[in-house]
């Protein structure tokens, strides 16, 4: 860990003063352009703040040093290790199976989903993904839930860790998913061990902010494992979905496990990453980091991410763009500055899915999952992954745990079984 405290400090050492003063401002005020430009639906409107902060973000690169590519040096402010060189044959890996598999899936007949655009009550929808979230062992005793315009998790210290969700009120599955995801990022924070509270084990020093999680994308493996790996299991509404359906006798009367089982994993391809299901969004999240390592790289001009983001939605997702707030202004990422992180939403799924078949390979995690009992799981979990905050990098956490660095086989394997099963006839 003294090392890795040590390369962090070093990387901050590299930055001039000025250029993180120049990062931070422009990440304000290009905001505000990008606000107005989805606001007016053109792009043109945030080009040239978009192009000062690729000059800005490729500045960085060469300041905080790289051996490979200029990425590589944004890459390591979020996920420590990530190059291009290890990530290209790893996302190009998932595509090569994701895009035949989704192609296959949206082909067949599919699951009906209209019964969960009815009007849901937001205060209703709140006591639902609150009750869930505990459920699966978040503790409303160190933290609280509200909603926010974006969700997001929040640890001040290991006593203190806040969760946000949103609430559609005619979209019933936006605030429960979105709900377990923010509960799994919580739930890591709260069981970091409290003696590593305000001390280097769960303090990020290159970002400068509390947090226990040992990197954006193992901290994303938590709040997916919870999201999908749970909570769209056949088993977990077995057990919840009576519940759920007390809360809204009305609008569900008519519905059974299988048939909200299947419509909350039916998979249809969309332009938006926020819209998109788990078979396709690592699709999003490719397309993405493939964009910025080219622009950061000085082979793909901003005036030209447009038509290139536009083409690649058409060849990987098979649909067409609307206008650009479908396209290149749907994040908020790029207004802000932050050129590195997408790719660690993939990271998640991956790891996710590596720790789960480790995990559920012990009968008694399985046994219990079954039998709607979260304890075992989050027990594993905490002893693997929480507890050791930052103390190791991730994959030598990763590597403790499953007994190997990064595999994508087993994500790979996991949608194959997940959406065959959904889509059984």
């Amino acid at each position: 860990m003294i090392s890795v405290v040590r390369k962090a400090i070093a990387y901050h050492d590299r930055i001039p003063t000025e250029l993180i003063r120049r990062r931070n401002e422009l990440a304000v005020t290009a905001h505000d352009v990008w606000a107005e430009a989805c606001r007016r639906k053109d792009f043109a409107i945030f080009r040239p703040a978009l192009e000062e902060t690729v000059e800005v973000c490729r500045t960085w690169a060469e300041c905080a040093g790289y051996d490979g590519h200029p990425y590589d040096a944004l890459l390591e402010l979020y996920e420590p290790g990530n190059t291009v060189a290890n990530l290209t044959p790893l996302l190009g890996r998932l595509r090569d199976h994701i895009v035949p598999l989704a192609r296959e899936v949206h082909g067949r007949d599919q699951p009906d989903d209209e019964f969960l655009a009815q009007d849901f009550s937001e205060e209703v929808q709140m006591g639902v993904a609150g009750d869930l979230a505990r459920r699966i062992g978040y503790n409303m005793d160190q933290g609280r839930l509200d909603i926010a315009l974006h969700p997001f998790e929040i640890s001040f210290t290991r006593e203190d860790v806040r969760l946000t969700t949103w609430i559609d009120r005619n979209w019933l599955p936006k605030s429960i998913f979105t709900t377990l995801h923010e509960a799994g990022h919580g739930i890591y924070e709260q069981n970091v061990d409290t003696a590593y509270t305000r001390t280097p084990l769960a303090t990020d020093f290159i970002l400068l902010y509390a947090v226990g999680g040992v990197s954006f994308g193992m901290h994303e493996s938590q709040a997916r494992l919870w999201e999908n790996h749970v909570g769209r299991a056949r088993s977990f509404w077995e057990h919840n979905f009576g519940r759920l359906r007390d809360a809204f006798p009305e609008q569900l009367a008519e519905q059974t496990v299988e048939t909200f089982w299947r419509a909350v994993n039916r998979s249809r391809p969309s332009a938006k990453r926020s819209f998109a299901g788990e078979l396709t969004y690592d699709l999003h999240t490719i397309l993405r980091t493939e964009l910025e390592k080219d622009l950061i790289g000085g082979t793909l001009k901003v005036s030209e991410v447009r038509e290139a983001w536009n083409a690649m939605t058409e060849e990987m997702l098979g649909v067409s763009v609307q206008d650009d707030t479908e396209s290149v202004l749907q994040d908020v990422h790029w207004p802000t500055g932050q050129f590195g992180t997408f790719c660690n939403y993939t990271i998640g799924n991956i790891v996710a899915a590596q720790l789960f078949e480790t995990a559920t390979q012990d009968d008694h995690v399985q046994d219990a999952l079954d039998a709607g009992d979260y304890a075992p799981l989050r027990n594993w979990l905490t002893d693997k992954i929480h507890i050791h905050g930052r103390r190791y990098v991730r994959d030598e956490l990763l590597t403790a745990a499953t007994g190997r660095p990064l595999d994508p086989e087993p994500y790979l394997a996991h949608l194959d079984r997940r959406f065959e099963a959904v889509y059984a006839q």
